[in-house]
């Protein structure tokens, strides 16, 4: 599902990423975990087209058939609405929007039909416990319900990878573990890829594999036992 090879990063003199090579395969989640500035969330944005990394003719990154650094900004853009799901720390939902107007947002960047994209975005939110929540705007929600329905606005477009940025890192205990079991749900039923960079030692462990950064490389990798 992502092969990546060689890949590196600077900002100025700083070298951030210092030849990262990995392969995560379809249906796997695996967690990126090491201390703050070793690197994690520069390969996470890199690995979600975010941010590109060092030019270098030894460098590669392909996701689900696609060689990612070939792309123009336009079609790059494109895959990563129509391929890639996001959840961060911080929701990011758009305060103006109600639950279901940010779940369906990706869906019409998409241009897919409107009826068609509201209809899956109140099944996803039925699917979460957020069948009562459609019309209320992310302020009139917990922060449980608000990255619940950041979780089904990244799922709007089936898409082939979900990246997540410290996903529960802004909520309570009972919050974060029922958000961290969510994610193998959602794996199990629809087979999505997880790549989760986190500080939280039991997401990190719950994963099939973890990864372990050190000084802007992955320096030891974990297969977790289920």
């Amino acid at each position: 599902m992502i092969d990546g090879i060689n890949l590196m990063k600077s900002y100025d003199d700083f070298q951030v990423l210092k030849g990262v090579n990995l392969h995560i395969q379809k249906g796997e989640i695996v967690s990126i975990v090491g201390a703050s500035g070793a690197g994690k969330t520069t390969l996470l944005h890199i690995l979600g087209t975010l941010d590109k990394p060092a030019a270098s003719s030894n460098s590669s990154l392909t996701i689900d058939g696609t060689d990612i650094l070939k792309l123009s900004d336009a079609d790059l853009s494109k895959f990563r609405n129509q391929k890639l799901g996001f959840i961060f720390q911080f929701h990011q939902l758009l305060p103006e929007f109600t639950a279901l107007e940010n779940v369906c947002i990706p869906g019409f960047i998409a241009k897919r039909n409107k009826s068609e994209v509201e209809q899956q975005a109140k099944e996803l939110l039925d699917k979460l416990g957020l069948s009562h929540r459609y019309h209320n705007k992310p302020n009139a929600l917990s922060g449980g319900e608000q990255q619940r329905v950041a979780v089904a606005r990244a799922l709007i477009n089936n898409p082939a990878v979900i990246f997540a940025d410290e996903p529960s890192g802004n909520l309570d205990t009972q919050t974060a573990e029922n958000l961290h079991q969510l994610f193998f749900q959602l794996r199990d039923e629809f087979g999505h890829t997880f790549v989760i960079v986190t500080h939280n030692e039991e997401l990190a462990n719950m994963a099939d594999r973890k990864l372990v950064m050190i000084d802007g490389n992955i320096r030891k990798e974990e297969i977790t036992s289920k």
